[in-house]
């Protein structure tokens, strides 16, 4: 079953835009990559230039919390109260040993517990797939690129702390 929603422009448009720490693995990269470049065009397209979104590329989804959290406790060049969101991004794909689950859980996990902890909000967009095929299903801008959503997402959570969470 495939879930979608849209929100209206204006639900997604973000007075006075900070910046927006995008930590994204650089294992899978025609997967991750392809995710990155539609993610900063939809930001872009809601107000958030390049000059307002880092993009932060570690190896793999293992390192993913390290500098999630990094970002989050300031220990960055940007202060945390300039930090509108974060978004993790990459891509674990199965293979034929139990390394997956490992990969996948602890990076869940981490980014988890950086999002209880963090003062803004924190995107969870890693695809954890079996098959590179999946994955490019999810990636591909052709058939509804993951990366536009986790970027949707990110704007309609910074305005939900903005205007109900402070």
């Amino acid at each position: 079953m495939k879930s979608k929603w849209d929100l209206k422009s204006e639900d997604l448009s973000v007075e006075n835009p900070m910046k927006i720490a995008l930590v994204a693995s650089l294992f899978n990269p025609d997967i991750t990559k392809e995710l990155v470049r539609c993610c900063l065009y939809t930001l872009e397209e809601y107000g958030y230039s390049s000059d307002r979104v880092d993009v932060l590329w570690v190896p793999g989804a293992w390192e993913i919390p390290q500098v999630a959290k990094k970002v989050a406790d300031g220990d960055y060049n940007t202060t945390v109260d300039e930090i509108d969101a974060l978004i993790a991004m990459g891509c674990v794909i199965k293979g034929e040993t139990p390394h997956f689950d490992f990969v996948a859980g602890e990076a869940t996990r981490g980014i988890s517990k950086v999002a209880r902890q963090a003062d803004f909000p924190v995107i969870f967009g890693i695809l954890t797939v079996d098959t590179w095929e999946q994955a490019w299903a999810r990636a591909s801008e052709a058939k509804g690129n993951k990366g536009r959503e986790f970027a949707k997402s990110t704007l309609h959570m910074i305005n939900l702390y903005r205007q109900n969470l402070k």
